[in-house]
């Protein structure tokens, strides 16, 4: 059985070098174009992992962070940041959210498979 990613990012190069290195993987994903959208897609997709960028239109990362955590049904599932934000303070506010983990933009294709390997419950 593969690994469901829901992938959630405003870049839309981004999101294709997303589907790009978490399909070789072999994982199904499913992308989003900001984070309303993602939200929307979470119980149709019901993934294994989320990957969230911050800085997003309609709604940020953090929005998603606590929209996912607030649902009962997606309590504990593992989310990602993937931004180009390093700030410490802000990687606290994700860690203090329910964020899983935080990875900066740009992205190595092998340490993000391994990360989602890892922290997915399967």
């Amino acid at each position: 059985m593969s690994l469901k990613i829901l992938a959630i990012d405003d870049s839309r190069t981004i999101r294709e070098m997303l589907r790009k290195a978490l399909g070789s993987a072999g994982f199904e994903v499913h992308l989003a174009d900001d984070g309303q959208a993602g939200i929307e897609a979470l119980e149709q997709v019901v993934p294994d992992v989320v990957i969230t960028d911050i800085n997003m239109p309609r709604l940020d990362g953090f929005g998603v962070l606590n929209a996912i955590r607030a649902n009962v049904n997606f309590k504990t599932l593992p989310v990602l940041i993937l931004t180009t934000e390093s700030a410490q303070d802000l990687k606290n506010m994700a860690r203090q959210a329910g964020a899983t983990g935080w990875i900066v933009k740009p992205f190595d294709d092998g340490k993000l498979v391994s990360a989602i390997r890892r922290i997915a419950a399967v």
